[in-house]
């Protein structure tokens, strides 16, 4: 995940940046897609695929969102990687702690900010790298030469990334994040968690290792406790399964290393569903996991559908509220529209209109419009029509066509209107 988030900004597709939301441009560059401010229904659809993904898999797994995948979990772990190199282990660094000042404390205390600092404003660098062309971004930033908004973004998003994963950690987990207190309703008994087995755990309590497992009264937890001091929240996973479990599963390793040394089975805490910790069957396919996957399977297929059946135009004929239509000459009528044309290509084009449905009908003018790339394009437009073809009002079908490319067009139905007579 680390380094989807660091590579993407530099690798290219297309002679362009991979992934680049270029906001002034109103340009989006997605592995090879473009995407305009129009397609932000495309977004919601992610989204809404993105939250029901986030149901599925924790009916079924639990918060593996919360353990494995979420960008706070992720770079708290970083952050503990860096923290460990420069000041030790837990007890090395809670040794340090209450060690007096000196000139080793200093260095190692220095060491972690130095890295912490680095850390969070290269996580700013690289997100702005989403944002501004980074093969740009980095040689302007190491020169001095940012813009305001630029450096204000890489200056707050590393300092959010420095309080948050440098210092709140878990703390965002418990008490910011609104998932840890909806998540719990989305569990069933047969969701895999992070259990302790109690009938096989209790009663709890000290022995030596020399004292065979058969010969003892006492369950197979020597309540040593290192479940509790490892996990992140300060939880003890003993007293059952709790909303500030993020699943990260450190009190399985912790409990597995203490079996193997006690030569005992491993999975006193393992991941199990309660079900199974109550020795009851556990059902992993089950009626809300197939809604779940029918209704998520149907949304992502829709959605790539209409992901790459995108139009490249787009066009709306508005007619003229204020006048139905002119008598230009004793032989002629005329009505006025106003064509709105989205030009969604990568070219600038010319765009020509032309009309069908009444015998004679023809565009008055010269009916055509240069719209840029990306751009929205207005065309006032006089459609002009015998007087002898007309007895009342009348479809007509408007056609726009791309001068450089003609299979580039698009057609739209509207009604031309004249002296009202018996219809047509």
């Amino acid at each position: 995940l680390l380094g989807i988030f660091y590579a993407l900004p530099w690798l290219n597709w297309g002679g362009r940046q991979m992934v680049l939301f270029d906001l002034p441009a109103r340009k989006f560059y997605v592995f090879g897609f473009t995407f305009w401010p129009q397609d932000f229904i495309l977004l919601t659809g992610l989204l809404i695929i993105a939250a029901l993904s986030l149901f599925f898999f924790t009916a079924l797994a639990g918060r593996l969102w919360c353990g494995y995948a979420c960008p706070q979990t992720v770079w708290t772990e970083v952050f503990f990687v860096l923290e460990r190199w420069a000041e030790g282990d837990a007890r090395k660094r809670k040794k340090l702690a209450a060690a007096p000042w000196s000139a080793e404390k200093v260095r190692r205390k220095a060491t972690k900010q130095f890295l912490f600092i680095t850390f969070a404003l290269w996580t700013g660098l690289t997100f702005v790298g989403f944002f501004s062309p980074m093969r740009e971004l980095v040689p302007t930033a190491f020169s001095f030469q940012l813009g305001g908004w630029e450096t204000f973004w890489i200056l707050f998003y590393g300092l959010a990334t420095y309080g948050n994963a440098g210092y709140l950690r878990e703390q965002v987990c418990k008490y910011m994040c609104p998932y840890a207190r909806f998540q719990g309703a989305m569990f069933d008994r047969d969701t895999l968690i992070i259990a302790y087995d109690n009938n096989r755990g209790e009663p709890r309590g000290a022995r030596s290792r020399k004292v065979a497992r058969e010969d003892t009264d006492k369950g197979d937890c020597i309540d040593c406790k290192l479940c509790v001091q490892v996990c992140p929240t300060g939880i003890d996973i003993r007293d059952g399964l709790q909303y500030e479990c993020i699943a990260c599963g450190a009190c399985i390793d912790a409990c597995d290393s203490i079996m193997d040394k006690m030569e005992y089975p491993r999975g006193l805490v393992r991941y199990t569903s309660q079900n199974a910790v109550d020795q009851e069957e556990t059902h992993v396919v089950r009626p809300r996991m197939f809604w779940y996957a029918g209704l998520l399977t149907v949304l992502v297929v829709i959605w790539g559908i209409t992901v790459f059946n995108r139009p490249e135009l787009i066009m709306d004929v508005l007619r003229d509220r204020n006048t139905l239509y002119r008598v230009a000459s004793p032989t002629t009528i005329e009505n006025s529209y106003t064509l709105r044309i989205s030009n969604r290509t990568e070219a600038d084009q010319t765009f020509l209109v032309s009309v069908e449905g009444v015998d004679g009908a023809a565009v008055v003018g010269a009916g055509s419009v240069d719209v840029g790339p990306g751009e929205v394009g207005s065309l006032p437009t006089t459609i002009e029509v015998p007087s002898s073809a007309m007895r009342g009002p009348t479809d007509i079908v408007i056609t726009l066509t791309a001068e450089s490319d003609p299979e580039l067009t698009i057609s739209r139905e509207s009604r031309f209107f004249g002296p009202l007579g018996t219809g047509r």
